[in-house]
């Protein structure tokens, strides 16, 4: 027997006219639906006149519950994954169905629609020709002081997702280890009260100390300054005598003109003042 397919099926975030035409004929179509919030999602799909059965998919039952529709999957049938709002497996366990699938060699398919981290980031103000989706920092403490430390010196723009009641602690963590970046929060995307709030860390700290946060929030953040990079290293390079930290680099398999040449970057140097320094204190 041929087997079925999963369809990713991106809902809409907040307004359900964003819901897409390829959406809904899908959702018509499968034999059965896996959604994060049955209740959720039965108003979903009353809003638009779809009945089709519905399976519960979540955090707590992905394990089991993966199975079953790995076998309703082999027995031929159609299913649909949705999530209460967006893209599933976008910090969501639809991925780890998603690779279930890709073990048993079933045949997923996309549904292109909204991604809230995207759309935060079309109207942050900040750069988007590079970027990396950071998702939710864990509430372990150790994890996440070693997620924002992994992150901390990235050049490129960060994004966060955050829930509000937790929206201020994560401000004062990030303001530890990133400083007084820019940073967008942005909120209850294509809802009512959608909102922008285009600031720094130490803005949004004090905002948030008087207003109490509401709704879902994307956080969008400057990367790191490269300028800022470069003189730190410089710094920290300072400290090693220049011979030595071109002798460590030939340590390390460089040839010699390959390593004056990295150390006069590294030291914002000429190569010439490097070679002639490292000569002279060869001598």
């Amino acid at each position: 027997m041929e087997y079925g397919k999963l369809y990713l099926c991106a809902t809409p975030i907040g307004n359900l006219d964003d819901i897409t035409y390829r959406t809904l004929e899908t959702l018509k179509m499968v034999d059965l639906i896996a959604c994060e919030d049955t209740r959720y999602s039965k108003k979903l799909l009353n809003h638009f006149e779809i009945s089709k059965p519905l399976t519960s998919y979540f955090e707590h039952n992905k394990i089991e519950k993966g199975l079953v529709i790995i076998e309703e999957l082999k027995k031929g049938k159609n299913v649909a994954l949705i999530t209460d709002a967006g893209t599933p497996a976008i910090s969501d366990p639809g991925e780890d169905l998603v690779r279930q699938c890709a073990d048993e060699k079933i045949d997923v398919v996309p549904i292109p629609g909204c991604v809230a981290f995207v759309n935060a980031l079309i109207v942050s103000g900040l750069p988007t020709g590079r970027f990396t989706f950071e998702g939710f920092l864990s509430v372990n403490r150790k994890n996440r002081m070693k997620h924002l430390e992994d992150v901390k010196d990235d050049v490129r723009t960060l994004i966060f997702y955050e829930a509000p009641h937790k929206l201020l602690k994560t401000l004062k963590d990030m303001f530890a280890y990133f400083g007084n970046r820019k940073i967008a929060l942005v909120r209850e995307l294509t809802k009512l009260h959608e909102e922008v709030k285009r600031t720094t860390f130490e803005e949004a700290i004090v905002y948030y100390e008087e207003n109490q946060p509401k709704g879902e929030f994307v956080l969008v953040i400057e990367g790191k300054n490269e300028e800022e990079i470069i003189e730190e290293k410089s710094k920290e390079y300072d400290s090693i005598p220049l011979a030595e930290h071109v002798d460590l680099l030939i340590k390390d398999g460089m040839d010699k003109k390959s390593a004056i040449k990295e150390v006069a970057i590294l030291r914002n140097m000429s190569k010439r003042d490097v070679y002639n320094l490292y000569e002279n204190e060869r001598d």
